[in-house]
């Protein structure tokens, strides 16, 4: 299952006045762990940043959905609540989401947030609705995954051949020293046993 994680990334953008300004832009995306996130997030913007960048901060970030429209460039976190009731003690309790989705304005997050939870079998308010700072939102890929060849266990272990005998060597040395070790050894145990007779 894949958490969303946000990434802050550091770099030195170049503004449109041609200045050049060292920048930390929070990036969200899906991963498995914080490893696997970090490891995308260089995958993600190799290409996107010129020159380097460094990854100085991931935190796990707690979003039930996000809903991304192609016309708008602008993320908000919008914060849905609903009443659920629980069937064995009768008690009421209040439980909260949050959202983050691509809008023109607050308005339109508003607008799009109910049309995107009009199946809620329940009546639910908005209580909060801000701008985020996320630059980018990179949802999990099975197209990224096949591409770095990260494949389920299963299918490796069939085709890495299963040996029973593994030789490691220390560097310098070679399989045709051990075998010339062998020899020497079984012509000393042949010497010995034949002063003994």
């Amino acid at each position: 299952m894949n958490n969303w994680f946000t990434v802050r990334v550091k770099y030195t953008k170049q503004l449109e006045n041609g200045s050049f300004k060292r920048v930390s832009e929070p990036y969200l995306l899906a991963a498995m762990s914080f490893t696997d996130a970090e490891a995308r997030i260089y995958e993600e913007l190799g290409t996107m940043i010129k020159g380097e960048f460094n990854v100085v901060g991931i935190v796990r970030t707690e979003l039930h959905d996000v809903f991304h429209y192609d016309d708008a460039d602008v993320w908000y976190k919008v914060k849905a609540m609903y009443e659920t009731t629980d069937i064995d003690s009768d008690k009421t309790k209040k439980v909260s989401q949050n959202f983050l989705l691509s809008a023109a304005s607050v308005k339109e997050a508003y607008d799009r947030l109910r049309e995107s939870l009009s199946t809620l079998m329940v009546d639910f308010t908005i209580p909060a609705i801000s701008v985020s700072p996320i630059v980018d939102v990179f949802p999990f890929s099975e197209d990224l995954d096949k591409e770095l060849s990260r494949r389920p266990l299963e299918e490796i272990e069939e085709e890495v051949p299963v040996s029973k005998t593994q030789i490691y060597s220390a560097a310098g040395s070679d399989i045709d020293e051990e075998e010339e070790i062998e020899e020497v050894a079984n012509e000393i145990s042949d010497d010995y046993s034949e002063e003994g007779e």
